[in-house]
């Protein structure tokens, strides 16, 4: 194993991957203390006395991968802080529920998630991505650089005039990678190679005096070694897919102008729309995957890469000099991922409407598909039907059921032009018959029955000149389009119509007539829990609902029964207390539901995380 200097007060020692010790070179004899980005097999423990280090107060881990990581419990054992990327913290503190879960039967799932940590460590912070961290007199700015692993970061060190990165596996040598497999993580897809092109010119643009990677040497010329990568792992891509796709043209120029003030990013996924104000401020409607090539496989937080790599284009192309507002059309996470991030790094205020802004506040509230993780709570909550005003812009968001109940329709004049932004309401087809579009819904969102009518009906008052979509071409619509709408919700609800009993019967399409919330909560033995009921007649007379608590045994609840008298199609909410008597992960509790002489069984379930209090 080597020490070696690479600069005043940073070393790179050897291990099972290269370690950085970064001391401030100033600080007195006797009490300096040092850092390490990324930690190896803890080796570096073993030279703090050589190289007058008191100790190291933290550690800074660039990826999740387990040779930059594997000794983190000699660096807890010493006393230092774990700070890890935030996309990939639950690989790190909660890596157990990684091995417990990670599908091993049928997998298409190609991400080197395997490569983890065998038992969690700690976690002191997440580090603050765009922005600088200050530690032990050592300031180092944090760039999210996604390839190796969609949560990858790189660490820029300003001494001495020097600008040092220290990349993680972004590349081992000018053009060449450590590892190609793990940039692959869907089957057939090319995420990780292409996050890796636009990582390589985003970090060039940061004026590098050298890379430090976690394997192979310091690289001095770092502006040839990142052209390098770029070019070839620009080919790479091209030659797995059908259609080559100019990575750095959507970085350069990620925009399209659909009206002189009305801007669509071509690079997110979904569409991310731009309102360019006189002040030079931007309102951004959805953004939820920035310049985004693919969406890795898997669900859990470590395959979603929120970032912001299309800010600078904006600045540099149209003179942006705030994101002032940022508003969602609904709370899927390909619509609202990169918002927290704008949130922290540029100011931005989240304005969410009244209907949507609950459900992101508290993703487990409900068993809804596309949640994001973590909660978002508005800086500004919206009324429906209620114009608010953005500088020049007189903006109305209108309540949207169809795709997802809690979405909406946003009404704004830009540049002359009615412009209503739709989210995922519609399904284009890129023009496969030249017009048709399919009405974009699924159950598990609360799909209702007159949805789309009234969403059609909608368009109809606002009479919008363009329509502007979550994730197909923005349509320029005349009263044709509006009245095949208009068609197409008659056609929806006829269909479910004739395939459901609804005459007998009016369970809702998704199927549910009862709901526990919220679905998911997390308690510790013997701390109450408190549930809503919600509960509704589907039958054509008045009856009484009956509701049975169904608990894991040794449980306890307030009610052993509960009951309300409903009116046909009426819905009540009652509550409940559960008190749980043992630990453990997903716990489930249920629901028996009858409603007068039908029977629906256990039809309602929550999951609920308990831990021992005594732990």
């Amino acid at each position: 194993m080597t020490v070696t200097p690479i600069a005043r007060g940073v070393w790179r020692i050897g291990d099972t991957c290269n370690v950085y010790l970064l001391a401030d070179p100033d600080a007195p004899e006797g009490e300096r203390d040092g850092i390490a980005i990324d930690f190896g097999s803890g080796r570096v423990l073993d030279h703090l006395d050589d190289l007058g280090i008191r100790r190291i107060t933290d550690v800074l881990m660039t990826h999740h991968h387990r040779d930059q990581g594997q000794g983190l419990p000699r660096a807890v054992g010493h006393g230092a802080r774990i700070h890890v990327p935030p996309v990939e913290r639950d690989l790190f503190d909660r890596v157990e529920e990684m091995w417990a879960g990670r599908p091993l039967d049928n997998d298409y799932n190609l991400r080197q998630d395997r490569f983890s940590l065998l038992a969690s460590v700690p976690v002191h912070a997440t580090v603050p991505e765009y922005r600088t961290l200050e530690l032990a007199g050592t300031h180092l700015f944090v760039l999210p650089t996604p390839g190796h692993t969609p949560g990858s970061v790189t660490y820029l060190l300003d001494r001495d005039g020097e600008r040092l990165a220290f990349t993680g596996d972004l590349l081992y040598a000018p053009g060449k990678v450590w590892s190609l497999a793990a940039t692959q993580w869907s089957y057939t897809q090319n995420e990780g190679p292409a996050m890796t092109v636009i990582s390589a010119l985003l970090l060039h643009r940061h004026h590098l005096s050298a890379i430090a990677p976690a394997h192979g040497d310091v690289m001095r010329d770092p502006d040839r070694a990142l052209e390098l990568l770029a070019q070839a792992m620009q080919e790479y891509v091209d030659s797995r897919r059908s259609y080559p796709t100019d990575l750095r043209a959507r970085l350069e120029d990620p925009y399209i102008a659909l009206t002189p003030h009305l801007l669509l990013n071509r690079t997110s996924n979904s569409c991310s729309y731009v309102v360019l104000s006189a002040t030079r401020e931007a309102l951004i409607v959805d953004y939820g995957y920035d310049m985004s090539p693919g969406i890795a496989a898997g669900q859990d937080r470590a395959a979603r890469r929120p970032w912001l790599a299309s800010l600078p284009a904006l600045r540099e192309l149209y003179g942006v000099t705030r994101i002032t507002v940022a508003v969602p059309t609904h709370y899927h996470d390909d619509h609202i991922a990169g918002m927290p991030l704008l949130r922290d790094v540029e100011g931005t205020e989240l304005w969410i409407p009244e209907n949507i802004a609950p459900t992101m506040a508290d993703p487990w509230l409900e068993d809804l598909p596309c949640q994001w993780y973590d909660p978002i709570v508005a800086d500004r909550v919206l009324p429906l039907g209620e114009p608010f005003t953005w500088n020049e812009y007189t903006f109305t968001a209108h309540e949207q059921p169809g795709h997802t109940l809690y979405a909406v329709a946003y009404a704004v004049e830009v540049d002359g032009v009615q412009v209503v932004f739709t989210g995922d309401q519609q399904e284009g087809l890129g023009g496969r018959d030249g017009r048709r579009d399919l009405m974009n819904y699924q159950y598990r969102n609360l799909f209702r029955l007159g949805d789309y009518s009234r969403s059609a009906e909608l368009y109809r008052t606002i009479a919008p000149g363009l329509m502007a979509s979550g994730h197909w071409e923005p349509r320029w619509t005349d009263d044709a389009y509006l009245e095949y709408l208009a068609e197409s919700g008659r056609l929806v609800d006829d269909i479910h119509r004739r395939l459901l009993p609804l005459d007998e019967l009016s369970i809702a399409p998704d199927g549910q007539a009862a709901r526990l919330q919220p679905y998911r909560a997390r308690a510790e033995v013997g701390e109450p829990i408190h549930y809503t009921v919600r509960v509704r007649n589907p039958l054509r007379e008045r009856a009484v609902a009956r509701m049975t608590p169904v608990l894991p045994i040794g449980w306890h609840s307030s009610e052993s029964e509960l009951r309300v008298d409903l009116a046909p199609n009426e819905e009540s909410c009652v509550q409940l207390t559960v008190v749980p008597s043992s630990a453990g992960r997903r716990q489930r509790i249920a629901i028996d539901v009858a409603i007068a002489d039908l029977l629906l069984g256990q039809h309602a379930e929550a999951l609920v995380d308990v831990a021992d209090a005594r732990s």
